[in-house]
C-alpha cells in the first residue's frame, strides 16, 4: 500500500505582504527549502495573512483541524515589536509546547547573529499538526529549519503514524 501524501502548510504572517505592499518571499523560501529537503510527495497550503493574533489563531485551527495540515510551518510575527505576537497565537492553539525546537533555532541562529536572541519562535502541536514557527528572513528560515528538521520525520510519526522521508544530507548541512 503506498504511503499516503502528507499535507504541508506554509503560512506567511506580514501585514505588509497581506496587504500587497511588498512581495512575500518568506513564504517562498520557506517551500524551496521544504522542496529541497522532503523526498515524499506532499500537498500544499499557502496562505499569507496579517500579524492579527485572532486571524493567526483561527487559520492555524483551520490548517491543522480543516484542511489536516500534518505540518504548519509559520514565518514572521516573532519578533519584539508589539505587532508580533505569532507566538502567542501558537502556544494559544497548541495542546503540547516543544521548547526544544525553539531552543535549537535560536542556538543555532546565535552562531552568526547576536541578535537572533530576540526571536521568540516556537512550535508545538495540535491534533495530528506539528506548527513551528519561524523567522521572516529567508537566510534565517533555511538556518531554522535546519537545525530542528531532522526531528520532524519522527515527530510526525508518533503523531499520527504519518511517514515522511527526507533527504538527510541536505537537512544536516547545518552540523557540518
Amino acid at each position: 500500500m503506498p504511503t499516503p501524501k502528507i499535507k504541508i502548510g506554509f503560512l506567511t504572517i506580514s501585514d505588509r505582504a497581506a496587504r500587497g505592499i511588498y512581495e512575500d518571499i518568506s513564504g517562498p523560501s520557506m517551500q524551496e527549502w521544504i522542496l529541497k529537503a522532503v523526498q515524499s510527495p506532499y500537498e500544499i497550503v499557502s496562505k499569507v495573512i496579517e500579524d492579527e493574533q485572532p486571524q493567526i489563531e483561527r487559520t492555524l485551527i483551520e490548517m491543522s483541524d480543516e484542511l489536516g495540515c500534518n505540518l504548519i510551518l509559520t514565518t514572521g510575527g516573532t519578533g519584539p515589536t508589539t505587532r508580533d505576537v505569532t507566538p502567542e497565537a501558537t502556544e494559544a492553539v497548541c495542546e503540547r509546547i516543544f521548547d526544544g525546537f525553539a531552543e535549537q533555532m535560536r542556538i543555532v541562529s546565535l552562531r552568526t547573529v547576536p541578535t537572533a536572541i530576540l526571536s521568540r519562535q516556537i512550535a508545538g502541536t495540535r491534533g495530528n499538526s506539528l506548527i513551528i514557527n519561524l523567522p521572516g528572513k529567508p537566510v534565517a528560515i533555511a538556518v531554522c529549519l535546519g537545525a530542528v528538521f531532522l526531528a520532524v520525520p519522527k515527530c510526525l510519526e508518533l503523531l499520527d503514524g504519518s511517514i515522511i522521508e527526507i533527504d538527510k544530507s541536505f537537512v544536516s548541512q547545518i552540523f557540518e
